[in-house]
């Protein structure tokens, strides 16, 4: 594991500018898919997708697949379950470890089973309790690992969603902005 931490492909990423989402939406929604990708470049991509459609609304994954019909049959390797997972964090980032709190989150496992397709396996952990959510998730990940459905997937569904969250954190940004209060213009008393 410490080996892919200090692969040369993770010294190449800014550290600062655009926002997490929009700076790497390229390298998320590229259409170039192919093997000779990296097996850690592919699973930081894998990582990305699933974020994105995990913090995705549920209704917009259902639209943007139901548009991509007939989506291939799968069967349950964990069929969604609820459950409780403890959160922890770092004082200061890189303190001691403490427990935050504990978040309700879904999660699922499902194969592919489609002539043609190879054996994919999909994996759908959201938060909260929608085990449709969590196997919409499972379901673009499974199809996010074959060469005939990535290209349409990446373009379709991760595209979009990507731009409307961006979309959703300017707007968020800028709310923020609206509300900053400059305390150095502030007048301090008598000078």
């Amino acid at each position: 594991m410490s080996a892919l931490k200090n692969a040369p492909h993770r010294q190449g990423l800014p550290a600062h500018g655009r926002r997490k989402s929009s700076r790497r939406l390229d390298a998320l929604t590229g259409s170039d898919v192919s093997s000779h990708i990296p097996l850690a470049a592919a699973q930081d991509a894998r990582r990305l997708a699933l974020g994105l459609l995990a913090r995705a609304r549920p209704q917009d994954l259902e639209q943007q697949l139901a548009e991509l019909q007939p989506l291939p049959h799968f069967e349950w390797l964990r069929r969604p379950e609820t459950g409780m997972l403890m959160l922890r964090g770092r004082l200061g980032g890189g303190g001691q470890v403490f427990n935050l709190g504990e978040a309700t989150v879904t999660r699922c496992t499902l194969r592919l089973q489609a002539p043609g397709l190879p054996a994919s396996v999909g994996v759908g952990t959201v938060r909260g309790s929608d085990p449709r959510h969590a196997e919409l998730v499972a379901l673009a990940d499974a199809l996010l690992q074959t060469p005939d459905w990535a290209p349409q997937l990446q373009a379709r569904l991760l595209r979009p969603l990507a731009e409307a969250e961006h979309d959703r954190h300017a707007r968020r940004a800028a709310e923020v902005a609206r509300s900053k209060v400059d305390f150095y213009t502030l007048v301090r008393g008598e000078d």
